[in-house]
């Protein structure tokens, strides 16, 4: 899967960068069956410059997949508390989409078979 990263309002460094790696190749194993123009963009950094109380990092991960756009964001105190949980709210929406597309699969078989 492509990846591409922004930091908005702070610094990318290594360490987060290796972490929103790590997170996101995590996915891989949940997309392999899209092929390899499956496609990932994530952003995290601040919500504001001037908020200093509250949830104010925040994550937003975009994934493509041929026939659906699957995206997610969380806001939290902590900025790897916000990655992990928008990689889990991805992985929630891959999952429901691939039953989807297995409901019409079983769908058209049913359909197919019911006719010949």
């Amino acid at each position: 899967m492509k990846l591409a990263i922004k930091a908005t309002q702070i610094t990318l460094t290594d360490a987060i960068r290796a972490y929103v790696e790590q997170k996101v190749a995590s996915l891989d194993n949940k997309v392999k069956r899209f092929g390899p123009s499956v496609s990932a963009d994530c952003e995290v950094g601040l919500t504001s410059k001037h908020h200093k109380k509250g949830p104010i990092f925040r994550a937003e991960l975009h994934v493509r997949l041929p026939g659906m756009l699957v995206y997610a964001e969380h806001e939290d105190l902590n900025l790897y508390n916000a990655i992990s949980e928008t990689k889990r709210e991805v992985e929630r929406q891959i999952a429901d989409y691939k039953g989807v597309l297995a409901e019409k699969l079983r769908a058209a078989k049913k359909s197919k078979g019911g006719r010949a």
